[in-house]
């Protein structure tokens, strides 16, 4: 991520880094993106009769079962064709002809093959008239790949297209222009149904109708025991000596100790619209609650990200984990001045097999917090994103992540001049807490410190 932002003119700006000894076999990355695009851009159309095109990568082995990977037990190791092979260069490069490509009008409609590779990418983008691929016509990186790999193949850096005919070889000039591939794949058909060639062979015909409502939905249960309320340490241990001593773990945690050796790794400055930075103040080194961006260099308007993740809180309670998440990721936005009235957030969940009824029971919690919460407080989710299973076996036995929620938030600045940073500005400024404080320790790095699940102090 650090080299290909870099090279794809991409900011990194926003993020957290957390530690749970339960991450060490199954580590969690999260990734997110911010783009612009003209409102006009928007409606995509899929029209019969218009070709299929696929632009940017070739395609290879790396990537094949990576969505499945992505959601599957872990017990022997890691395939090395479920990872993709990833080239910023040809990316970039298409990148800048489809801009170009949308703005000349070139295609109706264009999404990209990510799970699945093209039998997704075709298959959602035909389903209301039908496709016809020949994979024979689509470019490898290498011989001897089988048609159900180019059908399947999640190789990164390519698009699909829907194409007016008459406009075919327009498109095609324009790449070729920037020696980036671009090959007509097939039809968008009017009889309702998805149809694989390679050659004279067939390989798949079948209604999209059933390819998109065939498969039956599944009936799980799920299972839920509200925790037993646990009491924080007595208040003999609340003396001053313990508590530094308290206070100096706490920020030798690897959670709480600095991310600049992790920040500075990555190019936060690319564009040069980067006015919130990750880190703040006169020495430089304050984490910044959220980040900030110009959204023109002509004008003073910007867009803050940020993010909410409270991962130690599922071990008393996910809806309060969730909760949790959704109220950082939105106070983190309020804090650098960012609109309250134009928050948005998205979700992505990461847990473990769902079919285990107690985790399926936490899913659903997680799930009831976002519906309360996001009402509450009037945030849309405008997207989302989940991978289960996450599980693994040591020494015999199954041990699932902490069920994760990571909120991402965006909301709009109106003055990035009046941008608000965490720093104390000057001698003699006054500190308030704003809200009620009560005796609440729940899911804090202090419960982690003195070894608690979470939940609220008794004492």
């Amino acid at each position: 991520m650090r080299d290909y932002g870099n090279r794809m003119g991409i900011p990194t700006v926003s993020g957290a880094v957390v530690f749970d000894p339960d991450y060490k076999e199954n580590p969690l990355v999260f990734c997110g993106t911010l783009g612009l695009m003209p409102q006009s851009t928007i409606p995509k159309e899929v029209r019969s009769g218009d070709k299929i095109v696929m632009t940017g990568g070739r395609v290879g082995r790396d990537g094949i079962h990576g969505a499945t990977f992505s959601s599957d037990t872990l017990t022997t190791g890691i395939p090395s064709s479920v990872v993709q092979i990833g080239n910023p260069i040809v990316q970039k490069k298409m990148m800048d002809v489809l801009l170009a490509a949308r703005d000349l009008g070139l295609y109706r409609g264009i999404t990209d093959c990510g799970a699945g590779g093209l039998s997704s990418a075709v298959g959602e983008m035909g389903e209301k008239t039908g496709a016809e691929v020949n994979l024979e016509r689509v470019p490898l990186k290498y011989d001897g790949i089988a048609p159900w790999e180019i059908w399947l193949s999640e190789s990164q850096e390519r698009m699909v297209m829907a194409v007016p005919p008459e406009k075919l070889e327009k498109l095609k000039k324009l790449f070729s222009d920037e020696d980036v591939d671009c090959t007509d794949i097939g039809t968008f058909t009017k009889d309702g149904r998805l149809k694989v060639k390679h050659g004279t062979d067939v390989l798949v015909d079948m209604a999209m109708s059933f390819l998109h409502e065939g498969v039956p939905k599944r009936s799980m249960e799920s299972r839920w025991t509200a925790p037993t309320p646990l009491a924080f340490p007595s208040s003999d241990k609340k003396k001053s000596a313990s508590l530094q001593s308290s206070l100096l773990s706490i920020l030798s945690q690897p959670t709480v100790a600095s991310k600049e050796w992790v920040v500075r790794q990555y190019d936060h400055e690319v564009q040069g619209r980067t006015v919130g930075k990750p880190f703040v103040g006169p020495t430089g080194v304050g984490p910044s609650d959220a980040a900030v961006l110009q959204l023109n260099p002509r004008e003073r308007r910007g867009v803050a990200l940020s993010c909410g993740l409270n991962p130690h809180y599922s071990r008393w309670d996910t809806y309060w984990m969730s909760a949790s998440a959704i109220d950082e990721a939105v106070r983190n936005l309020v804090a650098v001045g960012a609109r309250l009235d134009r928050i948005a957030i998205l979700d992505n969940f990461c847990a473990g097999n769902p079919w285990r009824t107690e985790i399926l029971g936490e899913i659903v919690r997680s799930a009831q917090a976002c519906h309360d919460v996001a009402l509450a407080y009037k945030t849309p989710f405008i997207s989302g994103k989940d991978s289960f299973f996450n599980e693994f076996v040591v020494g015999g036995s199954r041990r699932a992540i902490p069920t994760t929620l990571l909120i991402s938030a965006l909301s709009l600045v109106d003055d990035v001049s009046k941008l608000v940073s965490m720093d104390l500005k000057k001698p003699g400024n006054r500190l308030y807490v704003l809200g009620e404080t009560r005796d609440e320790l729940g899911g804090s790095r202090y419960g982690v410190h003195v070894g608690t699940k979470g939940g609220l102090s008794l004492a």
